[in-house]
């Protein structure tokens, strides 16, 4: 198993990265957060799970290894296979996953594209005593500041998440006022699930 790559990031894409490891471009799959935090030409590490199929190799990478563990414990669940588990992970941290199915939060999971109310519910069952306790204090999930172009970054996330770009347009629409708002650099982490909480109450 691949536990981690480390190296300069030689290309980005809206839901991938290359990372140079040893003169090899490895493609990892990567969520919005973790993009996020990514820069071209810049030395990177991020912990990966391998993803082993009849017809294809696929390599995810993360942040860290909390969030390496909650994707793969994810999979663990009836139904849902890595993409779903990156769609969860790239709307809500891993703390935020552990405390929407320690609380019994539907709603948090549903606003996960892909899940819907009856598969929320038996996520919640079978993921209760998978997951664990949240780590931090309550709160917010957190994502990666970045310092530009946070608008073209949620749009890509949502796109890469399945929405249609007039939709996805929309959404960058609603969220502006919250962005433009906030101290600092904009969080996309924090932005992709307001812009996907508004997609959920426009459908």
């Amino acid at each position: 198993m691949i536990a981690f790559v480390s190296g300069p990031v030689a290309a980005l894409a809206p839901d991938s990265a290359v990372v140079e490891v040893g003169g090899i471009g490895i493609a990892v799959q990567c969520s919005p957060n973790t993009l996020s935090g990514l820069r071209m030409g810049r030395e990177t590490k991020l912990a990966t799970s391998l993803v082993v199929r009849e017809d294809s190799l696929t390599l995810y990478g993360f942040v860290d290894d909390d969030e390496r563990q909650v994707f793969e414990l994810l999979q663990t669940a009836s139904g849902v296979g890595p993409r779903l588990a990156q769609a969860m992970l790239a709307v809500h941290s891993p703390d935020a996953l552990r405390r929407a199915v320690s609380t019994g939060d539907e709603k948090a999971l549903v606003a996960v594209p892909g899940i819907g109310k009856k598969g929320a519910q038996k996520l919640l069952l079978e993921l209760k005593d998978r997951l664990g306790e949240p780590l931090g204090p309550g709160g917010p999930a957190i994502g990666t500041a970045v310092t530009a172009g946070w608008r073209e970054q949620l749009h890509a996330a949502l796109i890469g998440l399945g929405y249609a770009t007039r939709e996805a347009d929309e959404a960058v629409s609603a969220v502006a006022p919250q962005a433009e708002a906030a101290e600092g650099v904009p969080q996309v982490g924090q932005l992709l699930r307001a812009a996907l909480q508004t997609l959920n109450r426009a459908r």
